[in-house]
């Protein structure tokens, strides 16, 4: 019997300890299953200018597999804002990669004044590249400027063979999401109709975009003549044709269809991208990058990262409410439709993961506004800033204090400040005050206020997020909502903390992504570390990492 109990015994125990280990070793496999499963292409897709609200306003006459198929089979954060400002194009797409704002990724603008050379600093310029593509100035451009990493950068961290393209009309646009160790970022030169691009990233074109450009398709293009896609009296949601709130192309008397821009351009390339046709462009290009790179070929995580730019020049000129710009939506839904299903035939539907997103909104032309007894005006920079340097130059001596004016910032002459021996706190304080007294500022800040105090919410918060003391002004105006700084006789502009800059669309589609929505308030920062946790990779170095639940409502 003893013997029988031992035997026993030992059955148990191997019974016991080995279905423990079994279950061990399946926990394993699927912990490691979870950090191994990876989309093979990722895609960004940015539509430059976009108002949340544009997705309900033309929402009836979307197809029925761009927009649409995004909402209806992916996720959708419908209230979702940008959380600092300047609410500008090169801020908004780093601060969408780098998962931070531009008091931490250094984007403070398209532009800033650059105290140590004296004059103005383009978001992506960089002296010291060659262009590629071209002879022109117009590729000497990298992210040098960019002072965090990207989730794109974070990929080829992870995996040297993963490749990360970038695409746009605009540089920045192309520039800022592809990061700094990108494969390549290409972005279109008007004098040419190509896409060309900069030795950060290669000596030469690859031979895939050699074969792009040389098929002339800018030309064909800019051959066309923009008429409207349906109907005029389809168009219920904006204006009528002809308004006094619009911009007309060179040579047009008024801004009504059809658009020739084989005649508006007189034989130059830049009318393309003025135009729905932009995006197409840019759209048949990216097509081209998935093949000519075999981007999700294979179970290595790629990047595409796309952002159509013409939607943002369509909203400059012609205004919010324009049937150009409705037009301009419909026709970048089929291309959006057209995409999707190229991913679909090549990379393999569930294979690919896409995010859309805006870089920021934009403000009803301000001239509309006043008709319709609403708030809005024209801030009159150039005579406030001279009166500024007037009155400094009455209190504290005639001499040049204001250096420059960019993006609604006074920037004083720090040096000039401290070799006279005046506190520059001081001087930032009494300028800030002084400005109050114009007509459409709301309220002003200064760099010191920035600097010492913490506004942890509101407004203020905001700016203090877009603030970074080398490369930002010494005092902030914020302006009345509906206002826009200086004139602009027919279209419109952005860069406020309103909700008509600041509220965009964000939706994910695609691999391991499900079908739903929110209502709870995110914001920019929050996609890049959603991105970087779902691919497992480590978080872009700027990230609060404070990532987006897909939590049903």
């Amino acid at each position: 019997m003893k013997r029988f109990a031992k035997i026993f015994v030992y059955v148990l125990v191997f019974f016991f300890t080995t279905n423990i280990s079994l279950g061990q070793s399946s926990s394993d496999k699927q912990d490691r299953a979870s950090f191994t499963e990876r989309p093979k292409l990722v895609v960004g897709i940015v539509v430059d200018q976009m108002r949340y609200d544009y997705l309900p306003r033309y929402w009836s006459k979307f197809s029925e597999n761009g927009f649409k198929r995004l909402v209806g089979e992916g996720f959708s954060f419908r209230n979702h804002h940008f959380n600092y400002v300047p609410t500008y194009t090169g801020p908004g797409h780093a601060a969408i990669y780098t998962g931070t704002t531009p008091s931490i990724n250094g984007i403070v603008g398209n532009a800033w004044y650059d105290r140590s050379i004296d004059r103005s600093m383009y978001v992506v310029s960089d002296s010291t590249v060659s262009p590629v593509g071209t002879d022109g100035s117009d590729g000497k451009m990298s992210p040098a400027n960019l002072l965090s990493t990207t989730v794109t950068d974070e990929l080829k961290s992870a995996n040297k063979e993963s490749k990360v393209i970038g695409i746009s009309i605009k540089d920045r646009a192309a520039i800022l999401p592809a990061g700094h160790v990108a494969n390549g970022a290409f972005w279109y030169e008007d004098s040419t109709g190509n896409f060309i691009s900069s030795s950060w990233y290669t000596d030469q074109l690859p031979q895939w975009m050699e074969n792009f450009n040389q098929k002339g398709l800018a030309h064909e293009l800019n051959k066309k003549t923009w008429n409207m896609l349906l109907p005029i009296e389809k168009y219920t949601e904006s204006n009528p044709d002809d308004t006094p709130y619009e911009g007309t192309f060179d040579g047009e008397d008024r801004p009504v269809f059809p658009h020739d821009l084989a005649e508006i351009g007189d034989g130059a390339y830049w009318p393309v991208k003025s135009s729905p046709y932009g995006n197409t462009l840019v759209k048949e290009a990216a097509k081209a990058a998935i093949k000519g790179e075999n981007l999700g070929a294979d179970s290595i995580t790629d990047f595409l990262a796309v952002s159509f730019s013409s939607t943002d020049y369509v909203g400059h000129q012609f205004g919010p409410h324009s049937v150009e710009l409705e037009d301009t939506y419909l026709r970048l839904d089929r291309d959006l439709e057209d995409f999707l299903s190229y991913l679909d035939q090549t990379v393999g539907k569930g294979n690919y993961l896409v995010f859309l997103t805006s870089d920021h909104g934009v403000v009803d032309v301000p001239a509309e506004l006043k008709d319709r007894n609403l708030p809005g005006g024209y801030f009159d920079s150039d005579t406030a800033v001279e009166e500024l340097a007037s009155y400094l130059e009455k209190e504290y001596g005639e001499e040049d204090w204001v250096e420059s004016y960019t993006n609604q910032q006074v920037y004083l002459d720090r040096d000039l400040v401290s070799k006279q021996g005046y506190d520059l706190a001081q001087m930032q304080k009494d300028a800030a005050e002084f400005l109050l007294q114009f007509e459409g500022v709301k309220s002003t800040m200064t760099a010191h206020d920035f600097q010492y105090k913490d506004f942890s919410d509101g407004q203020q918060a905001m700016y203090e997020r877009g603030f970074m003391y080398d490369r930002s002004g010494d005092v902030y105006i914020q302006l009345k909502s509906g206002w826009l700084d200086s004139s602009y006789p027919t279209g419109t502009s952005h860069g406020s903390p309103y909700n008509y800059d600041t509220h965009v669309p964000l939706l994910f589609y695609g691999w391991n992504v499900p079908e739903g929505y929110t209502d709870q308030k995110t914001v920019i920062p929050q996609i890049a570390p959603t991105v970087a946790r779902m691919l497992n990779i480590p978080l872009p170095s700027g990230s609060p990492a404070k990532v987006l639940e897909f939590e049903k409502e």
